[in-house]
């Protein structure tokens, strides 16, 4: 059955985001009037496909990308085939430079923008998912230890009723009611316990970590994903997985996890946890930046599980949610990829085939906002990766296009064969190191 969900996955996923990727290629270049010869999802030989016009549409036997094969390429070009461009007017070559740049920008301008049409649909017909506990109302648990600099006015047992005056009847409300009030000043707070009610002041600028006033929020250290070769991993922590106590100590929400981890000064802790009714122990041993992320914290490399609820908007507002969302995922990308190449976050950070095919797999098994999730953060990532100026990426075609439109004419066939080849070696490199990690995690974990 998981071989199942691999292969729906894969098609759902690495498929349809090529297949996104190379229709914005083919559309811009149709309507440049460039003839495109073929269009296919993956490389090598044909395996299946059919013929209208003049395009083969087709599927290749290695899906590890796809592309669009246009007249009169330059023979430079990977996947340009044999014939040399003869001049024709329906040919690449023969467009002004502007158009060429134009259609290998349409690739990943596609892939940047399909995630909003691709969220609205999802918003628009489930609705907008956010974490179930804002739905309840802010009764203090139980508080993190005091940093012995400040300490919440609050006491275990307390409802918080308001925040300067606006009621808080909802976490969501608590929370948005914290983030108007600045860090200036104080926060007046009224609260209520065994039907007594208060007031209570705070400096506003304790408000920036919510939990230090209203305690640690309702998440259930219920364990989400465990990422391959992670300290947790090799120590057999599985989805699923409800922490129970630390060390002796009993864990009642996420945050406090994530607090004594992330205090353990990298020393094993005993794990007691209920796994599917039976108690098990592991020992764990937190190491910094888990996840190679460039995060310079204790970490175990598991995430929690997140028990969403689906608020109904209309359409104009999935609009606006779908656009913030894609534009938010687009930003930390762009972070994510300035830290590789500044050396804050490991190469070692990246998934290869195997893994997003693992990944897809398991999307899929979950359901289908785990799914849309993934091909959004997927496509995303197709779309930055492709506009980076590196020769063979369709940036590396652009960069290339604009030194030419400077010097105001054509580099000679052997500076772009030379320009293919220094990208061509640079990713296979990178593919390589990626694919020797992305098995490494996989015997790693299975060990």
């Amino acid at each position: 059955m998981d071989a199942v969900y691999l292969l729906v996955g894969v098609a759902l996923v690495l498929g349809v985001m090529v297949l996104i990727h190379e229709w914005g290629h083919f559309v811009v270049a149709r309507l440049c009037g460039v003839r495109v010869d073929v269009f296919s999802i993956g490389f090598g030989p044909r395996l299946f496909g059919w013929k209208k016009g003049p395009t083969d549409y087709r599927v290749s036997a290695l899906p590890l990308g796809g592309y669009v094969r246009m007249a009169g390429q330059d023979l430079s070009e990977v996947d340009s085939g044999e014939k040399p461009p003869t001049g024709a007017p329906d040919e690449l070559m023969s467009k002004p430079r502007w158009q060429r740049a134009l259609i290998s920008f349409a690739g990943p301008a596609v892939n940047l923008v399909f995630p909003i049409f691709l969220l609205t649909g999802l918003f628009t017909i489930a609705g907008v998912p956010y974490p179930s506990y804002l739905n309840a109302p802010v009764h203090v648990t139980q508080l993190p230890p005091t940093d012995g600099t400040s300490s919440s006015p609050l006491k275990v047992g307390d409802t918080v009723l308001s925040v300067n005056g606006s009621p808080t009847s909802t976490w969501e409300q608590a929370l948005v009611a914290l983030k108007q009030a600045g860090t200036n000043g104080t926060i007046r707070m009224e609260v209520e316990a065994a039907g007594a009610r208060r007031t209570v002041e705070i400096p506003a600028k304790d408000g920036a970590e919510p939990s230090k006033i209203f305690g640690y929020a309702p998440i259930r250290p219920v364990i989400d994903q465990v990422g391959p070769g992670t300290p947790a991993d090799h120590a057999g922590m599985r989805e699923g997985d409800t922490i129970v106590s630390v060390n002796g100590k009993p864990i009642e929400y996420w945050e406090q996890f994530r607090e004594v981890t992330q205090s353990s000064n990298g020393q094993p802790m005993d794990i007691a946890i209920d796994r599917k009714g039976q108690p098990v122990h592991l020992s764990i041993t937190p190491i910094k930046d888990a996840a190679q992320m460039g995060e310079n914290v204790y970490q175990v490399g598991v995430t929690y599980r997140d028990e969403s609820a689906y608020k109904r908007v209309s359409f104009s507002e999935s609009v606006h949610f779908a656009g913030s969302e894609t534009v938010d995922t687009i930003q930390r990308t762009v972070d994510v990829v300035g830290k590789l190449f500044s050396g804050r976050v490991s190469i070692k950070q990246l998934q290869g085939p195997v893994g997003i095919a693992s990944m897809a797999g398991k999307a899929v098994k979950r359901g289908p906002l785990d799914v849309i999730s993934l091909m959004v953060l997927i496509s995303i990532n197709l779309g930055i990766l492709n506009l980076l100026p590196i020769p063979i990426l369709d940036g590396g075609n652009i960069l290339l296009l604009a030194i030419e439109g400077i010097l105001r004419r054509d580099m000679s066939l052997s500076f772009k064969e030379r320009f293919v080849q220094v990208g061509l070696v640079f990713l296979l490199v990178i593919f390589a190191i990626v694919m020797y990690h992305d098995i490494l995690r996989r015997l790693t974990s299975h060990s």
